[in-house]
């Protein structure tokens, strides 16, 4: 098998949220020997954040000496990006001959296996395969019924916040949604929250009490950001003092401070992690699509932001960069998104809008998110392909010397 055999392979699984359950994935696992239990596991799941906390998490645990493994969806440019041993993405080679050896098994269950579910037991294979001390797993949508949900006692369970999203398949309120995460708590192990929705907090609480797990909380209040620049910001957060992070974004050195909370929690479960690595991790962190600044002059800012609540911390970060001043945004989402939340935290920072549809069977069409758009005062066209509205977006930015800012679905960051 090739690597692009493999990648038409994959793609051709029936992809689908319809089929909740684990029973699949268990029984893949099973007969290829459950190569996750020998592994031991960061299990990261969440609405918003939970990407970066990975990539946090990871290169601080890189740092202190330790073989990582990191699953992460979706990805960015390239397949493989989704698994990662030592930072380096699985590669093509391996994952041909990964996917020929699990296809026989999988192809002969009655009941097959979905996309997420067959790449998910690729991935316990491969960190297997390389002997990984630590693998930092980001599970899915939900958490509960996600396949990654298979792995035992990791070394931490975080969640690190709930909003509403996906409201068709996890529940339309906090509550519920919260509850679909917290299906990742395992009994005895410990748990991080990060977020601050009272509700959401009483539901990962609960859950957490029913099968004795310690439930660990991040104090906002005690994180101060002394500086924020296009090169990264500095912050300090309880006993952490003028910690740089390489990551731009104003949400990024909350997401840090979950990380620090993180870091501290797994001290105490027996992995040492010393002060430069923490240091060294948190300068040396790369999260492509999030606030990444693609270009400086004009600036061009991408942000993977894609739901209302993602979009609000990307419209305070333009805010903090770019204060006083209204941006271009190249914009599209998905039908299934709040996307009149979204068009009117755009509209806060945002005189223009160069409008595409995503490349996504659940797009909402660019005609119509254009409309909406106009209808809270921005100028919006919508455009036929991400090149006419970029090439039309990146003209008018260096033009008129004006921050562009591409964000709504990380479906165009490819393209760009």
């Amino acid at each position: 098998m090739t690597y692009q055999e493999a990648l038409t392979y994959i793609h051709s699984i029936n992809w689908t949220f319809c089929k909740p359950g684990l029973e699949r994935i268990n029984a893949l696992c099973e007969v290829l020997g459950n190569p996750q239990q020998g592994l031991r596991f960061i299990h990261v799941a969440g609405t918003n954040g939970k990407g970066s906390f990975c990539a946090m998490i990871e290169s601080i645990l890189r740092g202190a000496g330790y073989k990582t493994g990191l699953f992460t969806s979706p990805y960015m440019k390239v397949f493989n990006e989704r698994m990662m041993v030592d930072g380096v993405m699985i590669a093509d080679d391996e994952l041909a001959e990964l996917t020929a050896y699990v296809r026989p098994f999988a192809d002969a269950m009655e009941d097959k296996p979905t996309e997420f579910e067959l790449i998910t037991a690729l991935a316990f294979l491969y960190f297997q395969r390389h002997g990984c001390d630590v693998v930092v797993l980001e599970a899915g949508m939900g958490g509960r019924l996600d396949s990654t949900n298979i792995i035992q006692q990791p070394f931490l369970s975080v969640i690190t916040g709930v909003a509403l999203d996906h409201t068709a398949f996890l529940g339309d309120t906090i509550e519920k949604i919260a509850t679909e995460k917290a299906g990742i708590i395992k009994s005895g192990c410990p748990v991080l929250y990060g977020g601050e929705d009272k509700a959401a907090h009483d539901v990962v609480r609960r859950s957490a009490a029913a099968v004795g797990s310690a439930v660990h909380t991040v104090d906002y209040a005690h994180l101060t950001c002394t500086r924020a620049t296009l090169e990264g910001s500095v912050f300090d957060f309880e006993g952490w003092r003028q910690m740089e992070l390489s990551l731009l974004g104003t949400y990024q050195p909350r997401n840090a401070a979950v990380v620090l909370k993180a870091v501290e929690i797994l001290r105490e479960q027996g992995l040492p992690i010393s002060e430069q690595a923490v240091r060294g991790g948190l300068q040396a962190v790369r999260w492509p699509g999030r606030f990444e600044l693609l270009c400086a002059e004009p600036p061009i800012i991408f942000d993977g932001a894609h739901n209302a609540q993602g979009v609000r911390a990307a419209v305070a970060g333009v805010r903090q960069y770019f204060p006083g001043q209204k941006v271009y945004v190249l914009t599209g989402v998905l039908a299934d998104k709040d996307y009149h939340a979204i068009a009117a935290a755009l509209a806060e920072i945002a005189c223009r809008a160069y409008v595409i549809t995503p490349d996504n069977p659940r797009a909402l069409p660019g005609e119509e998110y254009a409309a909406l758009l106009r209808t809270h005062g921005v100028e919006a066209q919508a455009y036929e392909s991400v090149r006419d509205a970029y090439r039309q977006a990146v003209a008018k930015s260096a033009g008129d010397n004006t921050p562009l800012v591409c964000l709504g679905s990380l479906y165009m960051y490819g393209s760009l």
